[in-house]
Parts: structure tokens; C-alpha cells; sequence
């Protein structure tokens, strides 16, 4: 069974995540490096790790006290193949996507 598109979907539709997965396409970073950038807690970057393994999206390792991540592609390849053939988007359209979406969820619930 392959990578699940939902779970990965829903891994990329948090910011801090994306970010995540951006430092990652560096190298392999420790939990604390991940961390550094962002205004939360470790325990709150775990979380987003754990969702982000949970997506195939990370793998971590453990020596000792320090977890290192690492990230795995071949959920974003899946991810991007699934796009490509649902219409061949461009960065124009990602773009427009992703302003529709913050639209949305500025908008908050219908009432």
C-alpha cells in the first residue's frame, strides 16, 4: 500500500509543517533546529512531526536523547503525480489556489 494522499494533503495544509518540510530539503536537522524558527515548544513541534511521519512525509531517528528528522520524498512525489494528472497546474495556479484557500479559511465558518 502506497503513500495516502489524505494524510499527506492534510500534512501540507499546515504552515508550520510546509516550513518543516522546507528546512528538511536542506539536510537532516535535530528537533531543536527545527524548533528554533518558530514561536512554540518542542512538544508542539513533536506534534507536527508526528503528523508529518504519520503522512510518510518524515522519518525520525533517535540516538540517545537527540531525534534527528529526515525528510522522505516520495510522499511529495506522490502528491505531486496525483496534481500533475489532475490538470497539469502551473505556479499561476498553486498560487491562485493557495490565495482561494486563505480566503476561505480568513472567511471562518459559514453561518
Amino acid at each position: 500500500m502506497g503513500p495516502d494522499l489524505d494524510l499527506i494533503f492534510a500534512a501540507l495544509a499546515d504552515p508550520t509543517r510546509r516550513a518543516i518540510l522546507t528546512a528538511l530539503l536542506a539536510g537532516d536537522r535535530t528537533v531543536g533546529a527545527l524548533a528554533n524558527p518558530h514561536a512554540m515548544s518542542l512538544t508542539a513541534i513533536s506534534k507536527h512531526l508526528h503528523i508529518l511521519a504519520g503522512a510518510g512525509l518524515v522519518r525520525q531517528t533517535r540516538s540517545g536523547r537527540v531525534v534527528v528528522c529526515r525528510l522522505l520524498p516520495d510522499g511529495l512525489r506522490v502528491a505531486g503525480i496525483w496534481l500533475q494528472g489532475v490538470g497539469g497546474f502551473d505556479a499561476e495556479d498553486y498560487d491562485a489556489l493557495e490565495a482561494l484557500l486563505a480566503a476561505v479559511r480568513d472567511a471562518g465558518p459559514e453561518p
